[in-house]
C-alpha cells in the first residue's frame, strides 16, 4: 500500500465559525444590536425570513462545541468577537457581561489544548455606527481601530492570532453595493468608500495592537479569487481584469504593496471618486502581516456584456458589473451554486505567493453546503462533502509542493448555522445542528476530517 500523503510538521488544522451566525442569544447579556439584526428584521432580506436570535445557542452551549472540535482534532479554533456583544454601542469601554462570556469561551478552548485564533470584525457592525454612516464613513474606521485596542489589550494574554476582517469585499461590496448583506444598501460610489475604510481601520489596529504586543501575530483575512477570461478576446480578458481587480487587488495590493492598483482606481473613479484615499492612507494599511488568511471557495470565470439585452448571469456585488457576465464552466455545484473546483485553491494560493512578498499563508475558509439530512440510522452521510474537502485537501499540498508556504487550513463551519442572507437553508458544517432541538450530530465528512488531522495526511489512494 502506498504511503499517505503528508503536510508539512506543524500545519495546523482547524474550524472557523463567525459570531452572529452560530452565538445566538441576541438579546442577552448587555449584547447591543447590530446592522445583521436590522437587516434580517426587514422583510424579504433572509431566505426563510429567520434570523441569528437563537442560531445554534452557542452562547449557551459552548462547552459542548469546544468537545466537538476536540472530537474532530481542530488543534485550532478560529471564531469572531462580537462586536456589538463587547461594546454594545461601538465606542467605550467593554460590555463586562460580554467579556465574560469570552472568557469562558478561552476557557474551554484552552482547557481542551485547542488555540483560538480571533477575528475581530465578521459583519456584525453595531447598527449605532451604521446609523453613523457605516463603513463609508471615514470616522468608522477608528471607531474600529478603538474597538481593536479594547478587545486586543483585555484578550491579548490568551489569543496568539488576530485578525482585523473577515472578506472586507463582502461586507463592503455585499452590503454597501449589491444589497445582499446587511446593511442593505444599494450604493456603488458607498460600496468603494467602505472597502478603504475597512482597510485603513485594519492599518491602523494593526499597528497600535503591534506596538502593544509585537510577539503575537497578526494578519487579515480575504476572499479571493482565480479570475480567467471566458474566451482570448480583448473584451473578455478586460472583463477578467476587472473582476480581477474589484476581487483581489483592490486589497491585495494596499496590504502588500502599499499601494491602489492604478487602474482599478480608474475603475472606480466615476461611481467613487478619487478623494476617498487620503495622504497617508496607504501607507497606513499597508502595516506588516505575520499571516494571510485566503478564503476560497470557487473561481469565477468572465465575459464581456454584449450589450443591455445581454441577459447573461452578473453581480451586483461588483462595481461596474454592468459590463461583466458570469460564465459556468459544466462543473458540478454545491448548494450554494457554486462549482466545485479545487484546482482553483492551487491557482490562488500560486497568484498571492508569486506576485506578492506574502506572509506565510492559511486557508481560513473552505467548505461547501450540501442538503444534508439525518439518515434513518441517525447519521449524517455527506459523501459529496467528504469528497469536496479530499480534493481541496490534496489542492492544498500541491500548492505546497509548488512553494506555497501554507501553514494551516481551517474547515468552514464547524456547525450547520445560520448562512447569512439564505438562512437556515444551507449547511456547511461538519456538525449537523438541529434547530428545533439543538441536537448536534457529528457528519461521515466531520469522521473523515477527524482521521485526517489525526493523521497530518490524507490517503495516498482515494
Amino acid at each position: 500500500m502506498s504511503e499517505p500523503l503528508t503536510f508539512p510538521a506543524g500545519f495546523r488544522w482547524g474550524t472557523a465559525t463567525a459570531s452572529y451566525q452560530i452565538e445566538g442569544a441576541v438579546g442577552e447579556g448587555g449584547r447591543g444590536v447590530s446592522i445583521w439584526d436590522t437587516f434580517a428584521a426587514t422583510p424579504g432580506t433572509i431566505t426563510d425570513g429567520s434570523s441569528g436570535a437563537v442560531a445554534d445557542d452557542h452562547y449557551h452551549r459552548y462547552a459542548e462545541d469546544v468537545g466537538l472540535m476536540a472530537e474532530l482534532g481542530t488543534g485550532t479554533y478560529r471564531f469572531s468577537f462580537a462586536w456589538p456583544r463587547l461594546q454594545p454601542t461601538g465606542s467605550g469601554a467593554l460590555n463586562p457581561e460580554g467579556v465574560a462570556f469570552y472568557d469562558r469561551l478561552l476557557d474551554e478552548l484552552h482547557g481542551r489544548g485547542i488555540a483560538p485564533w480571533a477575528t475581530l470584525y465578521h459583519w456584525d457592525l453595531p447598527q449605532t455606527l451604521e446609523d453613523a454612516g457605516g463603513w463609508p464613513a471615514r470616522d468608522t474606521a477608528a471607531r474600529f481601530a478603538d474597538y481593536a485596542v479594547a478587545v486586543h489589550a483585555r484578550f491579548a494574554d490568551r489569543v496568539p492570532d488576530w485578525t482585523t476582517h473577515n472578506e472586507p469585499w463582502c461586507s463592503a461590496f455585499r452590503g454597501y453595493a449589491g444589497g445582499q448583506h446587511a446593511p442593505g444598501r444599494r450604493e456603488p460610489g458607498a460600496a468603494v468608500h467602505a472597502a478603504h475604510h475597512l482597510m485603513l481601520g485594519h492599518g491602523m489596529a494593526v499597528q497600535a495592537m503591534r506596538a502593544a504586543r509585537p510577539d503575537l501575530r497578526y494578519g487579515i483575512t480575504l476572499n479571493l479569487y482565480p479570475t480567467d477570461p471566458a474566451t482570448d478576446s480583448a473584451a473578455d480578458a478586460d472583463a477578467a481584469r476587472r473582476v480581477d481587480g474589484i476581487c483581489n487587488r483592490l486589497f491585495l495590493d494596499p496590504l502588500l504593496r502599499g499601494a491602489y492598483p492604478a487602474d482599478v482606481l480608474d475603475d472606480v473613479a466615476p461611481a467613487a471618486g478619487r478623494d476617498f484615499v487620503q495622504a497617508g492612507d496607504e501607507e497606513l494599511i499597508a502595516q506588516p502581516l505575520d499571516v494571510l488568511g485566503v478564503n476560497y471557495y470557487s473561481r469565477h470565470v468572465v465575459r464581456a456584456r454584449t450589450g443591455p439585452d445581454d441577459e447573461g448571469r452578473g453581480d451586483t456585488g461588483w462595481v461596474g458589473a454592468e459590463q461583466v457576465v458570469k460564465v459556468g464552466t459544466g462543473r458540478p455545484r454545491t448548494h450554494m451554486g457554486w462549482e466545485i473546483d479545487p484546482d482553483g485553491l492551487v491557482d490562488v494560493l500560486g497568484y498571492v505567493s508569486t506576485r506578492y512578498d506574502a506572509p506565510p499563508l492559511y486557508v481560513t475558509e473552505n467548505g461547501a453546503a450540501f442538503d444534508d439530512v439525518v439518515s434513518e440510522d441517525g447519521a449524517v452521510h455527506d459523501p459529496e462533502r467528504t469528497a469536496y474537502l479530499d480534493g481541496h485537501f490534496r489542492a492544498a499540498l500541491r500548492a505546497i509542493a509548488c512553494g506555497v508556504d501554507l501553514r494551516g487550513y481551517f474547515v468552514w463551519s464547524l456547525l450547520d448555522n445560520f448562512e447569512w442572507a439564505f438562512g437556515y437553508t444551507r449547511r456547511f458544517g461538519l456538525v449537523h445542528v438541529d434547530y428545533d432541538t439543538q441536537r448536534r450530530t457529528v457528519k461521515d465528512s466531520g469522521r473523515g476530517y477527524a482521521r485526517v488531522t489525526a493523521a497530518n495526511a490524507v490517503p495516498a489512494d482515494r
